[in-house]
């Protein structure tokens, strides 16, 4: 069987961290195009990663016009997700594109509709739903151990981690600041446990409270203030259509100590579940309360202890099995989307200092 053919658009931090790692360890596929606006960046990915006769591009459309390639990875900056996977899907392309899906809700919306017309698979990278504490949660959650989930907290809290390389800080490449670049993943995993994507009403705020400090012992080194262009942290307050409740956080800089990213916590009427401390589900069991904290370090068929498969490993092999199994993707186009108009909605709302309320 021949092998697929991928071609990787945007050779920087997020290609070189996780898409092009985890595909060369999956056999059934081969690198063959690379692309990047700075020709350097993608010779040395192809270099590393491609076939002996990969080809590199500095414009992406002369990559989507190669007929023989079945699968591009979108990985460039947030303002060019939309056109990017619209054009490739467009070209008859299957698309992995990076998270989030887009800058705005219509973006994401035409993404979704480019897919359905061209009938190619289209999936979002969310590969924080692969480590073993998420999947044993969603696991308990889809088997109605928390029963109605009532109220939850996504939580992407950072107390002085500012990425200060690339485009991050830019608002016009990215949308936002850590709102859309990890509230983005802790929404995400909320929304998937309780497998409620029906929005009716967001309140949110942002801050830009402390982005024009120096000596601020940050993870990277200090930032410059002026190429600060976004919020420093933000806070949105969601009501879903069934009266649930979730309450998202998000910082990159916020004198805060209990600093946890990519986690959540669940409230339903049985049971409510965690992530602040691995996997965690708590209750009332006969008279007493409880806490149960499962031993996840022994992997298993269903779950990865980080030795033999990490997360990103994973969801990039999920990904190629629905291509090759024609299955639907891990990650859903229309999932992706619901965060991404929540997004939208909590940064409107901040802007508006009003709520949104969704009429759909």
């Amino acid at each position: 069987m021949s092998k697929l053919r991928i071609g990787i658009i945007g050779c920087g931090g997020i290609a070189n961290g996780k898409h092009m790692p985890a595909l060369k360890k999956i056999s059934e596929v081969e690198m063959v195009a690379f692309c990047d606006i700075v020709e350097e960046r993608a010779v040395k990915a192809a270099k590393e990663y491609g076939t002996p006769d990969a080809k590199c591009y500095t414009d992406y459309r002369e990559l989507l016009k190669d007929k023989s390639i079945d699968v591009v990875h979108v990985c460039t900056p947030n303002r060019e997700h939309s056109f990017m996977t619209i054009d490739a899907l467009e070209a008859g392309k299957h698309v992995m594109c990076e998270k989030p899906m887009a800058k705005t809700y219509a973006e994401g919306k035409a993404m979704l509709e480019a897919s359905r017309r061209t009938g190619k698979k289209l999936a979002i990278g969310y590969q924080n739903r692969q480590t073993a504490e998420a999947l044993y949660i969603k696991a308990a959650c889809d088997a109605g151990e928390l029963g109605d989930i009532y109220y939850a907290n996504a939580i992407a809290l950072r107390r002085r981690a500012v990425p200060t390389w690339g485009v991050f800080l830019n608002e016009e490449e990215q949308g936002g600041g850590p709102l859309i670049d990890i509230g983005t993943h802790a929404l995400d995993l909320t929304l998937w446990c309780m497998n409620n994507y029906k929005p009716k009403m967001v309140v949110g705020t942002k801050y830009r409270k402390l982005a024009d400090q120096t000596n601020t012992a940050n993870a990277w080194g200090d930032w410059d203030p002026k190429e600060f262009t976004v919020e420093d942290s933000a806070f949105g307050f969601i009501t879903m259509e069934n009266g649930a409740t979730v309450v998202l956080q998000s910082s990159w800089a916020l004198n805060i100590l209990d600093a946890k990213e990519a986690c959540f916590r669940l409230c339903g009427t049985k049971a409510g579940a965690d992530t602040v401390d691995g996997a965690r589900i708590n209750g009332v069991r006969f008279g007493r309360q409880y806490v149960e904290k499962p031993d996840l370090r022994a992997g298993g068929v269903a779950f990865y202890d980080g030795a033999s498969e990490s997360p990103s490993d994973r969801d990039m092999r999920l990904w190629i099995d629905a291509i090759l199994g024609d299955k639907a993707p891990c990650v859903l186009p229309e999932q992706a989307l619901c965060v991404t108009r929540i997004l939208e909605a909590i940064y409107t709302s901040s802007e508006t200092g009003k709520p949104v309320y969704f009429e759909d």
